[in-house]
């Protein structure tokens, strides 16, 4: 895919450096870098079916809005986002976020993210009816 190696993919102006991914492994996990430049297009609010998400700061800050509360990451900082939480992350500051995104089990890895990258990389609108059907296989459910 043009703007992916083997463990980077773009999605927009994101980028997931993955780590661990779900062929690594017993596939109970998914480890990637998150990073956000500051006002990126990010994904609209979900929550996931079956899988809980531990958000790590790195550096920078990402501001993840749990069950409508925002909260800030720093570098040092952790949240965790239960499965069933509806969660969004973003950045609303001026220096790039960088996070350190856990996810178990790992059944949202980088299949997951290379079909949303296929979708949300075209010239123009994205076709939103793809996103939602491609989250729904995979468990996240938008809100």
């Amino acid at each position: 895919m043009e703007g992916q190696s083997d463990n980077l993919i773009r999605i927009g102006s994101l980028e997931l450096r993955f780590l661990v991914d779900e062929t690594q492994g017993s596939g109970n996990l998914v480890m990637f870098e998150f990073v956000v430049p500051p006002n990126a297009r990010v994904p609209a609010p979900h929550y996931h079916r079956e899988v809980d998400e531990v958000v790590y700061g790195l550096e920078g800050t990402l501001t993840t809005t749990r069950d409508g509360q925002k909260h800030e990451i720093r570098e040092g900082d952790s949240l965790l986002l239960p499965r069933g939480s509806v969660h969004q992350h973003e950045n609303l500051h001026s220096e790039t976020a960088r996070a350190l995104i856990v996810l178990t089990p790992g059944s949202i890895g980088r299949r997951y993210f290379e079909e949303m990258a296929q979708e949300v990389n075209v010239p123009g609108q994205p076709n939103l009816g793809n996103i939602k059907e491609i989250m729904l296989r995979y468990g996240l459910v938008p809100v």
